[in-house]
């Protein structure tokens, strides 16, 4: 027997369609059986690659007898939150609420109208360490239901006042200037682990977004220490046990202060981040180890994680064959059988021991460099490392035979709209025919099969239909358009990039409330209609819809754009200088506004001489609001290639900034000295 989840696409919830549990999907029909019943809802939280969702699925709603109170006493809607940020969003806003704390799986009891009045996380299947058991828990909502219907109704009335204060309209909440950012770089300094590396103990997040906020800033004023630091922590990340050293890709997280011991799942969102961070990192440092591994991840996304179509899957489970990273994790022996008398050399290289590093077994990490290993084994280091390739490929093919972990093939346009960026820009500077093509053929994807004329859908997957979008599709998308856009100079990027942000604005934009909502003006009305201001695992919509229109107001000058975002950005000025972390993005953000962009056009000589040098510089360069344009002045270019034409028929750059351009040039020394004297230019 399935459920009402057999017919869903979402990979999560087909997970439960077996269960006997009589789930809901969200939607008019459970809503309806819930007032006709008088019942409460039992609204359940998750996603695929969620550890705890599935432990709980497997303690609770795959047992009988579970099941058996959840179908007597509730209306059970299960939710992926990936599908779902909207509903994902307003209810853990109440459970935070209601418990100072929030994560997955997320338990909410709501009223038949939709409205939370009791919530939490993860619930175990006997009373343990002060969390009550999950049928004591449920016995006790629906006694409060049925009996205590008063303290059911004053929490409901609080949450509702809480609600409605959080859509209240935006108001200034300080200044954004160089100050704002000083103090922001300053906090982030003093969360720094000098030790292991990034912020904080464990568990321990990449937090890439403030990290390139701190590459923008110490570029900008010459702060070694603070370069430092976030080259260390990425190369830190890349060391450990939260990078795959076999296949490439990022985890999530790592649950140590040292990266070792990850939680396994891979997500796409959270690569995207990463691997842009690793291109500016590379732009910056010119490290090749930090290209390998920049590289590795691009090449483990189009290896593993993308359709036949050209979209990108969300994510890669954390658990297989019964256990949280099985599949990944090696023992002494494991390894001898694999690679026979290379078994000495591997377990040098990926710091395996006969005790582990993780329930007995290791998880490879790098354990030192490529260098020490051929000076420990006496060994010349092209030899060592020409080993070690053919030590990798071997374990990586016999790591493929074992019981692989399950991969949520969903296509969620936001997390495309990202790697779609960070593809973009790795093709451009790394210079790679395979990434651009990659792009490319996304970007295709991504406006045709998911858009509806200029409204961008939130996923897709194979005999499904798209989801609606909210504005992180919207803005996420955009912004990958715009990056593509500049690595290629083809004005239809442009072009989609233009039409889908005019729907940003007209759809998501509310001039009253002085803000931007993460659902559409025609979205599904719920108890509320959310509005997420912080960065979390990914850009909030805001922060990405104001990065993409400062980029198109300097692209087609279009004032009314910067109008929008110095209101938006006036109201997270102080939280963002107080609480950096929750604000990674907004600070890049604020650095363009604050510092301006650096605008480049190149023009094509018309005497047949390539621009290739000059594109050369810019690929080199770390330049951290480059706004780039390039090709003739023609119908549909942007305004920042009106009226440029090149000098004496040969390919000529022209640089401006802060509303002052230099004297254009067709020489690369010359524009290599611009672009460095431009990034500084506006530093007091």
């Amino acid at each position: 027997m399935t459920n009402k989840l057999a017919t869903q696409s979402s990979p999560y919830l087909r997970q439960h369609a077996d269960n006997p549990v009589d789930w809901y999907p969200w939607g008019p029909e459970a809503i309806d059986t819930a007032r006709r019943t008088a019942r409460p809802i039992l609204l359940s939280i998750g996603y695929s690659s969620c550890h705890w969702c599935h432990v709980m699925a497997h303690e609770s709603f795959e047992d009988p007898a579970t099941a058996a109170v959840m179908n007597a006493l509730f209306v059970n809607v299960k939710v992926d939150r990936e599908e779902r940020p909207d509903l994902d969003a307003i209810y853990m806003q109440a459970v935070q609420a209601m418990t100072g704390r929030g994560g997955w799986p997320m338990t909410v009891f709501l009223t038949p109208d939709g409205e939370p009045f009791y919530g939490g996380t993860y619930f175990p299947p006997a009373d343990v360490q002060g969390i009550p058991s999950f049928t004591r828990l449920m016995h006790s909502v629906a006694k409060a239901w049925s009996s205590r219907r008063e303290a059911v109704d004053a929490t409901t009335a609080s949450l509702r006042a809480l609600y409605a204060n959080a859509a209240a309209p935006l108001t200034p909440s300080g200044d954004v200037g160089t100050t704002a950012l000083t103090d922001a770089a300053r906090v982030l300094r003093s969360l720094h682990d000098a030790d292991a590396h990034g912020f904080g103990t464990a568990p321990k997040f990449p937090q890439a977004m403030a990290l390139d906020f701190l590459l923008r800033h110490g570029t900008r004023h010459g702060d070694d220490d603070t370069l430092d630091m976030v080259t260390e922590t990425f190369l830190a990340m890349t060391r450990g046990g939260i990078f795959d050293q076999l296949a490439g890709g990022f985890a999530r997280y790592a649950t140590d202060r040292h990266w070792v011991v990850p939680h396994f799942e891979k997500m796409l969102c959270d690569n995207a981040l990463l691997a842009r961070l690793g291109v500016h990192l590379v732009q910056s440092t010119g490290s090749d180890e930090i290209e390998r591994a920049t590289r590795a991840t691009l090449d483990w996304v189009l290896r593993e994680m993308t359709g036949p179509e050209g979209g990108l899957y969300a994510s890669i489970d954390a658990d297989s064959d019964g256990a949280e990273g099985r599949w990944c994790t090696w023992t002494p022996d494991e390894l001898r059988t694999v690679l026979g008398d290379d078994t000495a050399l591997a377990m040098l290289a990926y710091g395996v021991t006969p005790g582990g590093n993780f329930e007995g077994r290791s998880i490879l990490v790098t354990a030192m460099s490529r260098g020490f290993v051929a000076a420990r084994r006496g060994e010349p280091l092209a030899a060592v490392e020409g080993r070690l390739e053919s030590v990798r490929e071997r374990l990586l093919a016999a790591r493929t035979a074992r019981v692989q972990p399950a991969t949520d093939t969903k296509r969620i346009a936001a997390w495309n709209g990202l790697m779609l960026g960070a593809l973009a820009e790795a093709a451009r500077v790394f210079g790679d025919a395979a990434y651009l093509a990659a792009a490319e053929r996304l970007a295709t994807f991504l406006t045709t099969t998911m858009c509806r004329g200029d409204r961008v859908q939130r996923s897709w997957i194979e005999g499904g239909s798209p989801q609606p979008g909210f504005l992180e599709d919207q803005a996420a998308v955009s912004a990958g358009l715009l990056a593509l856009h500049a690595s290629t100079g083809t004005h239809h990027w442009l072009d989609q990039a233009r039409l889908l942000t005019r729907a940003l604005v007209r759809d998501f934009w509310d001039v009253e409330a002085c803000s931007f909502y993460d659902t559409a003006r025609d979205g599904e009305r719920l108890i509320t209609r959310p509005r997420e201001l912080t960065d979390n695992a990914t850009p909030s919509g805001s922060a990405l819809a104001c990065d993409v229109l400062l980029h198109l107001a300097t692209l087609d000058d279009v004032p009314g754009y910067r109008e929008i975002v110095g209101t938006v950005l006036a109201a997270v000025a102080a939280p963002m200088r107080e609480h950096p972390l929750g604000f990674g993005h907004w600070l890049g953000v604020a650095d363009r506004v604050v510092h301006g962009a650096v605008e480049v056009a190149v023009v094509p000589g018309t005497d047949g001489a390539d621009h290739g040098g000059l594109l050369e510089v810019l690929r080199r360069a770390y330049v951290p609001t480059l706004v780039l344009a390039r090709g003739r002045d023609g119908a549909g270019t942007p305004a920042l290639l009106r009226g440029r034409e090149a000098i004496a028929g040969r390919a000529t750059a022209f640089v401006c900034r802060s509303m002052t351009c230099d004297l254009p040039t067709s020489d690369a020394a010359i524009l290599a000295r611009q672009v460095r004297a431009a990034v500084k230019h506006t530093v007091p």
